[in-house]
């Protein structure tokens, strides 16, 4: 039987707690928890284009970041493990309501609002997932790679079906778009991730990133705006 001392330090141990990811809800006194990161890939047909991996009919798929990758305070680390950190700057959905199968008709029903996010990449690890058939959460799913601005409710905003989307670094456009332009557009994204996962409140999705992606060093500064949602203010420290 275990000592009277060792049952006291099983009682005195506690395990560490794990402070959840919040963003900020534009107008409001609330903030919203985040509890899963889904974001599509290729869902822009110039992106697929400039990246040349993948056929241009394919439809776009899904990965994860972990929740706690999200950054709010625009101090974005460099990360270990690469020698090529990429910008993909995205319009970001949140989930208010569950969703389980449902139809584009009804999908926007269960959208909460909308933000600027980017796709922070490890580049090179992502090719060298792709080369293997690997999944690409080592170039994807690391530490601080979804920083992601507040949350404008869509009873303010409305459900954005189009405007333009651009991102610079250090002053100089870099990615310059149009929300209308995806290949897959809110409606049909939240539709179809609702039938492969159960949506829940708390849920954001990254919609995918136009052309013009590249490389960041330490000290660049990196500003995305999207037509109608405050803008993103970034720097790689």
């Amino acid at each position: 039987m275990p000592s009277a001392s060792a049952d006291n330090i099983a009682q005195s141990t506690e395990l560490p707690r794990v402070a959840p990811s919040f963003l900020d809800i534009v107008g409001s006194d609330q903030r919203f928890q985040v509890r899963r990161i889904y974001c599509v890939g290729r869902n822009y047909l110039a992106h697929i284009r400039e990246m040349g991996e993948g056929d241009e009919r394919d439809p776009p798929f899904f990965f994860q970041k972990p929740a706690d990758a999200i950054v709010t305070d625009g101090r974005v680390p460099y990360p270990t493990f690469t020698d090529d950190f990429q910008f993909e700057f995205e319009l970001v959905i949140a989930i208010g309501s569950e969703a389980v199968n449902v139809s584009p008709d009804t999908a926007l029903d269960h959208v909460f609002g909308y933000a600027a996010g980017l796709d922070m990449t490890r580049r090179d690890r992502q090719r060298e997932c792709n080369k293997r058939g690997l999944p690409w959460e080592l170039g994807k799913s690391f530490d601080h790679s979804a920083p992601c601005g507040p949350i404008h409710p869509a009873a303010q905003v409305g459900h954005l079906r189009s405007g333009t989307l651009s991102l610079a670094v250090n002053g100089t456009v870099r990615q310059d778009s149009l929300l209308e332009k995806m290949i897959w557009n809110v409606h049909e994204i939240v539709s179809e991730l609702s039938r492969q996962y159960r949506l829940l409140p708390g849920d954001l999705i990254f919609t995918g990133t136009p052309e013009g992606v590249g490389a960041v060093q330490r000290g660049d500064r990196l500003t995305g705006r999207i037509e109608g949602l405050a803008p993103l203010q970034v720097e790689i420290v």
